[in-house]
């Protein structure tokens, strides 16, 4: 039986990812799993050996065609096969199929929205918008997700297009949260406080704890039917006021 003769300098690899970036005239390629990249981009995944599957730089992965030391010091001014890696998967393009790359799309969209929903208010209301709105709005505004920016990144560009369509601000809110301890005591009060960015003061009077709370605007629902059905409606919560972000603030 004859054998496959594969060359050295060629690397065989299946049910690959790839992410190109051209530099210095030339196009280099690195192979990494599938579903990691956005991982890594959004830091979710912070271990590069779960991101490459090797880590060598290609000029073309599904020839398994490496690239040389002296391309990789021309375009690169390196070596170091996982610090050029690293800059591949930061600056170029992921190479998915026309339908894994909507799927891609629409879960980044999605990520994208529920980050909005959970930063930002309608200012006339003081409340935040529902999703549906957000994802509508963005479609009107014609925003596009950009696979080579994280979900962060996305969320505030999308949030400064949404402002020529909607009434909108990055804002925290200030809550008081009131239940009597027996209709939830410590159990309640922990999920409650998970909850929220920063516990600004905490009392009780008799029988009944009072917190005052800092949260991102989309924690507003899920700690109002929270408390809700744990105290079967005898809670208590209250908007105090809401305070503006400041755009350099990392509010997530």
């Amino acid at each position: 039986m004859s054998k496959i003769f594969t060359p050295t300098n060629q690397i065989r690899l299946t049910n690959v990812a790839i992410v190109r970036l051209k530099k210095g005239g030339k196009r280099f390629e690195i192979a990494c799993y599938k579903n990691k990249v956005l991982s890594w981009r959004s830091n979710s995944e912070k271990d590069i050996d779960e991101v490459l599957q090797t880590h060598t730089v290609f000029t073309n992965v599904s020839k398994g065609q490496a690239a040389k030391k002296d391309e990789l010091q021309k375009a690169f001014n390196k070596t170091d096969e996982t610090e050029i890696c690293k800059e591949i998967l930061s600056k170029g393009e992921l190479q998915v199929s026309e339908k894994e790359r909507q799927s891609c799309l629409d879960t980044q969209l999605n990520s994208i929205v529920n980050s909005v929903a959970a930063l930002c208010v309608n200012p006339e209301t003081r409340r935040p918008y529902p999703a549906s709105i957000i994802e509508k709005s963005l479609k009107d505004a014609h925003f596009s997700v950009k696979m080579n920016r994280n979900t962060k990144q996305n969320t505030l560009e999308a949030i400064k297009m949404l402002r020529e369509h909607l009434p909108i601000e990055r804002s925290r809110m200030k809550l008081r949260v009131s239940f009597a301890g027996k209709e939830g005591g410590g159990k309640l009060k922990e999920s409650v406080v998970k909850l929220a960015n920063k516990v600004e003061h905490e009392e009780w009077d008799e029988a009944t704890l009072h917190l005052t709370l800092l949260i991102d605007p989309g924690q507003y629902r899920v700690i109002d039917e929270l408390v809700r059905n744990e105290t079967k409606g005898k809670g208590l919560l209250e908007l105090l006021e809401l305070k503006e972000v400041v755009e350099s603030e990392e509010v997530f």
